[in-house]
């Protein structure tokens, strides 16, 4: 069964959390998904690794619950982030609990790998890789992968530097398999202009991290919502991948945030013995301006639903500036 018809009637809107380092945890996943939408965290959010077979546990538990409960509205499927590049020591442990517990739908990052592909596929579930550009994409489909993250431009953390319409528009010329498109989206309109611009769901992060559930500090939650996109800046000084962090929190660490400069080659690193060097830099995309409160993960979804329904209804009125009769001539 694909990933689309496995889904079919799980869903509120056609919208996946992002998987937040440090910040998505169980209580922020169990009510994204509770709530409609796919929830995710990162494997590595679990320290030490035995912590995420707890989590993995608790996660279907309430999930379970919920669905007994409310068997009228079941909970969205959850997702886990697993970070495939090489410095990460804890993959082949991650890896082996997802597969222990069936963990529904994979999110892989920095790197294609086709071992950990044909291990989700081994138990039937569904593994998607995030990419920035058209080599990326190709080679995850090549090695196994089932669908794609396009991280455009303006997306929160690591992110990449093309437009949503580019990036999205030459990934449909040759793929037709799942596709989520991440880029500055934090409200209902977005999420319905990613399916109308060819993509099956929209991959949201900021608006997450302003919610009660989310495990950042408040310092962390106010600043996303006092800020907008002209306090986001794109640099790759941090983690040596260009990635989208909040301005203030820059200048808090003691760095200008307008002469950063950057590194050369790649430092990334995701190793157990790694150390934060910018523990207190947060990450956020451009979408910031559009969020106002911190709220439940319920009332955010509660919104966003809202808002996709008078954006779909706005749509289907029409624009009153289009002469239909420009229509029945392109249809004789």
């Amino acid at each position: 069964m694909s990933l689309i018809e496995s889904l079919k009637g799980r869903l509120r809107l056609p919208l996946i959390g992002s998987p937040l380092f440090i910040i998505s945890v169980p209580d922020l996943v169990v009510a994204q998904c509770t709530s409609g939408v796919i929830g995710s965290m990162p494997s590595l959010n679990a320290r030490p690794v035995e912590q995420l077979d707890e989590w993995l546990a608790e996660i279907k538990e309430r999930l379970a619950a919920h669905d007994a409960a409310h068997p009228d509205r079941p909970s969205a499927p959850f997702a886990i982030n697993l970070i495939v590049h090489r410095s990460n020591d804890r993959l082949d442990q991650d890896l082996a609990l997802c597969v222990k517990h069936k963990v529904p739908l994979i999110i892989s990052s920095l790197g294609a790998r086709p071992e950990v592909n044909d291990a989700i596929h081994s138990y039937g579930g569904h593994i998607i890789h995030d990419v920035i550009n058209q080599t990326f994409a190709h080679k995850a489909i090549e090695k196994g992968a089932d669908g794609l993250v396009l991280v455009a431009a303006g997306a929160g953390g690591h992110a990449g530097a093309q437009s949503p319409f580019a990036l999205l528009q030459e990934t449909r010329a040759w793929f037709d398999g799942p596709i989520a498109l991440s880029g500055a989206i934090a409200h209902g309109r977005s999420i319905l202009a990613a399916e109308a611009m060819g993509a099956d769901f929209a991959y949201m992060g900021s608006a997450f991290i302003a919610t009660q559930e989310a495990r950042a500090v408040e310092d962390y939650k106010r600043m996303i919502v006092d800020s907008s996109a002209q306090d986001i800046v794109y640099t790759n000084l941090i983690t040596g991948v260009h990635g989208n962090y909040l301005k203030p929190s820059l200048r808090n660490a003691g760095l200008d945030p307008d002469n950063l400069g950057g590194v050369e080659g790649s430092q990334m690193n995701f190793g157990t013995d790694r150390k934060r060097k910018w523990k207190d830099i947060w990450g956020a995309g451009q979408s910031v301006g559009g969020i106002d409160a911190v709220v439940p993960t319920a009332a955010l979804v509660d919104r966003l639903a809202a808002e996709y329904a008078q954006a779909r209804n706005r749509l289907n009125a029409g624009s009153p500036m289009v002469n239909p009769g420009w229509g029945r001539r392109a249809a004789a």
